[in-house]
């Protein structure tokens, strides 16, 4: 009588895979190698981004070096550092440049200040049932469009508008358009992106810690400055880096509410059809200002426990 010996494990294993079906064999063999795997999900949005976003940067670097003919305002692709060197020079670019700048830090600044008492309430004050209702209410104007947002506030802020009507009985008058106009409804549309990572980073923030402070002896300012904003502070970066870039980057608003107030994202799209290689140097500030925070903001560390 024989005997029948079972087959090893991975004999069977071999038939099992051999007799499934190509996406069941294909599938084993990604489960056992767990690197092939991360580089299979990994390669399409890699190639995406070098294709698409940094081939797109590189092709508006390198056509910031081509001139325009003067009398056709066609594009000659001839190599030359004029475009830039009008940048340097020029006073109305540095100007703009810098104003560009102050308009996104003071937007920043300002949902910054704005975000942390809302926060604030909703992650530490708001009782539990209430707290994703005041969420959902800061999420609701990101559901509205854009364009609708600004041009309410442009009839907001417009002469003998619904804020002239609120400070005419204390005899005052709204902004009008212009500069303010452009930093305030700036700000209102990007104070989401700063809310809710603070909201987050408050509501994770240990109890203990707080009522150690307290017990130790320490004020509110102190508490605050000394145990809160370490700790919300990579809160407050990641919401800086949202509302800086999108200010710095933004030309519908001022074009809408600015009144004769310029900014780089104007002048870009002012010169895309009369000089396009003068408006790939201007975009290309924009790019290299971001550039410069983001590596500003990861030298304080605020980024690493993100």
């Amino acid at each position: 009588m024989t005997t029948l010996t079972p087959a090893p494990p991975a004999q069977r294993a071999g038939e099992a895979d051999r007799a499934a079906g190509p996406v069941r064999r294909l599938a084993a063999a990604l489960h056992r190698r767990p690197r092939v795997r991360l580089a299979a999900l990994l390669t399409a949005p890699l190639l995406w981004l070098v294709l698409a976003y940094l081939g797109s940067l590189a092709a508006l670097f390198l056509s910031a070096f081509w001139t325009t003919d003067s009398f056709t305002s066609e594009v000659v692709r001839v190599w030359s550092a004029q475009n830039f060197q009008e940048l340097v020079t020029s006073p109305v670019y540095r100007t703009v440049a810098l104003r560009t700048v102050g308009v996104a830090l003071t937007v920043t600044v300002l949902c910054a200040l704005i975000a942390f008492p809302l926060a604030f309430y909703t992650a530490r004050v708001a009782s539990p049932r209430r707290r994703p209702l005041l969420v959902v209410a800061i999420l609701t104007p990101l559901w509205a469009s854009y364009l609708v947002k600004v041009y309410a506030w442009r009839l907001i802020l417009s002469e003998g508008g619904p804020l002239d009507w609120v400070l005419k009985p204390l005899g005052l008058t709204g902004p009008g358009y212009g500069l303010t106009a452009t930093v305030l409804v700036l700000t209102y549309l990007w104070l989401p992106y700063m809310i809710l990572p603070l909201h987050t980073a408050l509501e994770q923030l240990p109890d203990s810690l707080l009522h150690a402070s307290a017990d130790l002896g320490a004020r509110a300012g102190r508490t605050f400055v000394s145990v809160v904003l370490p700790l919300v502070w990579p809160a407050i970066a990641a919401g800086s880096v949202f509302t800086f870039s999108l200010s710095l980057g933004d030309y519908i608003t001022v074009q809408i509410v600015g009144g004769k107030t310029q900014l780089i994202g104007n002048l870009v799209y002012s010169n895309v059809t009369l000089n396009l290689p003068l408006a790939a140097a201007l975009g290309t500030v924009p790019v290299a200002v971001i550039v410069l925070y983001l590596l500003a903001v990861r030298r304080t560390g605020a980024l690493r426990s993100l």
